[in-house]
């Protein structure tokens, strides 16, 4: 049975071509939908040199494709980006009581089947690109459910990149390229964020962008904090290391 169940869409911008559409899970019966972006030298992309590919989770109750501006700036980079819608009717609502780890743990551990399914359905449907060094991005509880499942020993996740996630803890390892990108209104959970001396033990890089607020960081954010979040990851990538943002 094929992957794809429908083309909903196809959108153009002077940044990526991307398409719209649904991939089928068939053990659980799930349709998952997804926007992918293409990079801006998708035409040098093949199997004797394969561009980098990243997964992208939206926010809870954000939609997948409200992140633009990070695919827009991955592609730049020469990144194919896969935005993935995790939460569909019927879903149990996220928890907003009680212990929040223990309760929240069934959406990060769906989300993160997902992330694995996303992978392995389109790996063969785009030959040139390198699935098996993923870069998994995600804000809020999308970054929890991106940390989630690089915890989980994944051979073929290189780097982790997380928008003010707060619940779930960053692997501490050195087999992983670790970027977090913190807002200034709420903090993240204890032991979430590697301490200094973890980050000397394992690398990462953390940075707050000062006076930026956790539900701002969206297509819907304002630019000042767009142009800010882009700058930061670009920077990572580029490896110019943890530097602070223009102007922040």
């Amino acid at each position: 049975m094929k992957h794809f169940i429908f083309i909903l869409g196809t959108l153009f911008s002077a940044a990526c071509f991307a398409d719209a559409y649904n991939i089928l899970d068939e053990k659980r019966d799930r349709p998952i939908p997804v926007t992918t972006y293409l990079p801006v030298n998708a035409a040098e992309c093949s199997d004797a040199h394969p561009c980098p590919v990243a997964l992208l989770s939206s926010g809870y109750g954000v939609a997948h494709n409200e992140y633009s501006f990070i695919a827009h700036q991955l592609n730049q980079s020469g990144y194919l980006v896969i935005a993935i819608q995790h939460e569909l009717p019927g879903d149990p609502p996220l928890a907003v009581t009680g212990n929040l780890f223990e309760n929240r743990s069934e959406n990060w551990q769906r989300g993160a089947v997902t992330l694995a399914v996303v992978r392995n359905a389109l790996k063969d449907q785009h030959p040139g690109y390198d699935f098996d060094h993923l870069t998994l991005i995600g804000h809020s509880n999308g970054g929890d459910i991106s940390a989630w499942l690089a915890n989980d020993d994944k051979p073929y996740i290189s780097r982790l990149i997380t928008l003010d996630h707060r619940r779930v803890p960053l692997p501490r390892t050195k087999d992983i390229d670790l970027l977090s990108i913190r807002g200034s209104d709420f903090p993240a959970d204890a032991g979430v964020l590697p301490t200094d001396k973890e980050v000397q033990q394992f690398g990462g890089c953390i940075v707050t962008i000062p006076q930026s607020r956790h539900n701002d960081m969206t297509d819907n954010g304002p630019d000042w904090l767009k142009t800010a979040i882009a700058g930061v990851i670009d920077d990572h990538l580029s490896g110019k290391g943890c530097r602070q943002p223009a102007g922040a």
